[in-house]
């Protein structure tokens, strides 16, 4: 620790966190006193307080209230995650003192196979081990897994993922490949000669998710590059919930989903998969951890490999084995 930092880490309180987190949020001092139920006077003198601490003008007043300026920004976040720390320390010593081995919080999509039945391995595993998943969209996980309110994520690298700001900061540790799946209650349609193709589809009631989504761009790509215009569909839903229902209650429906949700609906039983060529890739599916962590669970290395094992994926190769050369093959 360098002297810097021990100066902080000897002037600074809590409470001085929770006011670069409350004034980066409320924009005023007037809403940041009310949150930590302290006086504007108070609330000021606290904030010189931190501002000596960083050697450095943090806020800046304005009409609009107090903006954080690029210093105050960077060390509200890094407070918020201090603090998130300190949540996950109590959460963990308080499921410790209940029994458990281990606390797991894990971020995912509503609907995936893969996550439920890699929690089950993982209690296989390490029975004692407590796992809180958290649902939602993979850009608003991954804010909350930066924010260190998570341990891992498990989702698509979209392509506004990959476009953002964020992905340096991540660190990958399982990535699955992920497929347009095509799903029925119904009998298979009749496939010509060579197996079933998208345009032998062309006709069918489809049921598809919103256009704005990716596998909905992946259908209709699928049947331009059939050389057949992409069907209008029947029905736009988006609920997994409706698109189960709808499914097993009318057999002539054909749906495109993803191949998580299709091994979600096959579990299910009532659905079987269509095997249409050619086959059309989506965004893999990965497992992600922050990179900037020194030391992490021993929770989430577990939670990887029962992943591993209930996906088919191989571990991953150890850094410095050597490849196997034609000649050594037997």
């Amino acid at each position: 620790m360098d002297s810097r930092t021990d100066h902080l880490v000897r002037k600074l309180r809590l409470r001085h966190l929770e006011l670069l987190v409350a004034l980066s949020e409320t924009a005023t001092m007037r809403g940041a006193a009310a949150r930590l139920h302290l006086s504007q006077p108070a609330l000021s003198k606290m904030l010189g307080e931190v501002e000596a601490c960083f050697g450095a003008r943090l806020f800046e007043r304005s009409h609009q209230g107090m903006q954080p300026n690029a210093l105050g920004a960077s060390a509200a976040y890094r407070a918020r995650a201090a603090l998130h720390e300190l949540e996950r320390a109590t959460e963990e010593v308080s499921a410790l003192q209940r029994g458990a081995v281990a606390l797991l919080r894990l971020g995912a999509p509503s609907v995936t196979a893969a996550v439920p039945a890699a929690v089950a391995e993982l209690r296989r595993q390490m029975p004692g081990a407590v796992v809180q998943i958290r649902e939602g969209r993979v850009h608003e996980l991954i804010q909350r897994l930066l924010a260190g309110e998570l341990d891992c994520v498990f989702g698509a690298v979209t392509p506004e993922l990959l476009a953002s700001d964020l992905t340096p900061r991540l660190e990958p540790v399982l990535m699955l490949e992920d497929e347009l799946c095509v799903l029925t209650a119904g009998p298979p349609p009749r496939a010509a000669t060579g197996g079933l193709r998208w345009a032998d589809l062309s006709d069918s009631p489809w049921m598809v998710p919103p256009r704005d989504t990716l596998v909905r761009q992946a259908f209709m790509t699928a049947f331009l590059n059939d050389a057949v215009p992409p069907p209008a569909p029947v029905i736009e839903v988006m609920s997994s919930v409706t698109i189960g229902a709808l499914l097993r209650a009318d057999p002539q429906l054909l749906c495109a989903v993803r191949r998580e949700h299709a091994s979600d609906e096959l579990a299910r039983g009532g659905v079987r998969r269509l095997e249409v060529l050619p086959r059309v890739p989506l965004p893999s599916f990965g497992l992600f951890q922050r990179r900037e962590d020194l030391q992490r669970p021993r929770v989430l290395g577990a939670f990887a490999q029962a992943l591993r094992r209930v996906s088919g994926t191989p571990p991953p190769a150890r850094r410095g084995a050597r490849r196997a050369r034609p000649a050594d093959a037997k």
